[in-house]
């Protein structure tokens, strides 16, 4: 787990705290690392969540299948964010959500109520975490709204434009990468793969954007 603290260190969880800190903490918040193949489920729809959990290798999917197979892809987490949390109150019940490896991946659970009491030695970076959780779980609410923001667009050229707008912006920069593909892309945003595949061949060709794979460059 040690080779992970540099990652942990840039985390939202542990912002403030040095690395030596974090070392320090991993035993009182009672940490374990868990390594999952791709396609491994990390959590399923319908158990309970007692800790809270940071990706610190890999990729996963925040997704949700209905009764005929159809897939709803609510999110993604990169390295280094954390997941799960909006579960770990005991009034929370089950999770409606499967959460998936898309490539081998690496995972730090910490034990929540550890997280929420105070620590026998009383470390002054205890705190620090409860805070940069309560934060983190702000801006967790901000991306649901903004999700939430363009799947209530009417069409799929609608729906694609306030994605891609809102990338660009988080990204500074005309040009950037997505984390999802096209099949992915469309679970994402409620739409047909198929239609919304011919409606990014449409923008293309009347110049608003270029693509290549997960690539994308708005004109």
């Amino acid at each position: 787990m040690k080779k992970y603290i540099g990652i942990l260190k840039n985390t939202k969880l542990f912002a403030g705290a040095g690395e030596e800190e974090i070392q320090a903490m991993l035993s009182c918040l009672g940490a374990v690392l868990h390594h999952y193949k791709k396609g491994d489920y990390v959590f399923r729809a319908g158990e309970y969540v007692h800790n809270l959990t940071v990706l610190v290798e890999g990729g996963l999917h925040i997704q949700k299948d209905d009764y005929w197979g159809n897939r709803a892809i609510l999110g993604d987490v990169a390295v280094g964010e954390m997941f799960g949390e909006a579960y770990v109150s005991p009034d929370s019940g089950a999770l409606l959500n499967d959460v998936v490896a898309v490539k081998d991946s690496s995972v730090i659970f910490f034990d929540i109520y550890r997280i929420l009491s105070v620590c026998p030695s009383a470390c002054k970076f205890h705190s620090l975490v409860i805070k940069n959780l309560f934060f983190e779980i702000s801006e967790k609410n901000r991306k649901l709204v903004a999700k939430l923001g363009h799947i209530s667009n009417r069409t799929t050229r609608e729906k694609l434009l306030s994605y891609l707008s809102d990338e660009a912006k988080r990204n500074k920069s005309s040009a950037f990468s997505i984390p999802f593909n096209r099949q992915q892309l469309a679970d994402f945003l409620s739409v047909d793969r198929s239609a919304m595949s011919n409606e990014l061949c449409k923008m293309r060709d009347e110049g608003l954007i270029e693509f290549n794979k997960n690539r994308f460059v708005l004109l």
